[in-house]
């Protein structure tokens, strides 16, 4: 799934999310190499490709929301129960704030870098990225749905 942020008419922004255990998603790669709990691959999926505009960059309120909408639209329509990305330690850092936390430093090393394999389970990501009672309200119902249809676990 592919996302467009639009604010005030205007493109501020991508996400994509890929499913895991498909051999579709670069973290199943590291998953593998990694030995990951197979209990962490349950209804996986990769976060990634997440673009701002630079005028966006530095709100983290931005940033929740464009965490959040996908994550409700995509768990409105498949069951999401785990997700991964890979990240810099720096971003890392930022993503424990929405629910994630770091699975493995150092994970993977390019010429730029390291890059860390962070994951969050889906009730953590929404309760940390949901603000004020509304919202609070629909992630304990998408919660409680799939709870019901047995895709998180009771």
């Amino acid at each position: 799934m592919v996302g467009a942020f639009v604010r005030y008419g205007e493109y501020i922004g991508t996400i994509r999310y890929l499913p895991m255990n498909e051999g579709l998603a670069p973290c199943d790669a590291l998953v593998r190499r990694h030995g990951v709990a197979d209990e962490l691959l349950d209804a996986s999926w990769e976060v990634g490709r997440l673009v701002l505009d630079p005028r966006y960059r530095s709100s983290p309120e931005a940033l929740k929301r464009c965490l959040l909408l996908p994550l409700v639209h995509l768990m409105k329509q498949m069951p999401v129960v785990n997700v991964f990305a890979s990240c810099t330690p720096v971003l890392s850092r930022l993503y424990r704030r929405f629910g994630f936390s770091v699975l493995v430093k150092d994970a993977a090393q390019d010429a730029e870098g390291s890059y860390s394999l962070i994951h969050g389970r889906t009730p953590d990501m929404l309760r940390a990225l949901v603000a004020g009672d509304a919202e609070k309200r629909m992630a304990e119902e998408i919660l409680a749905m799939q709870e019901a249809s047995m895709v998180l676990p009771c």
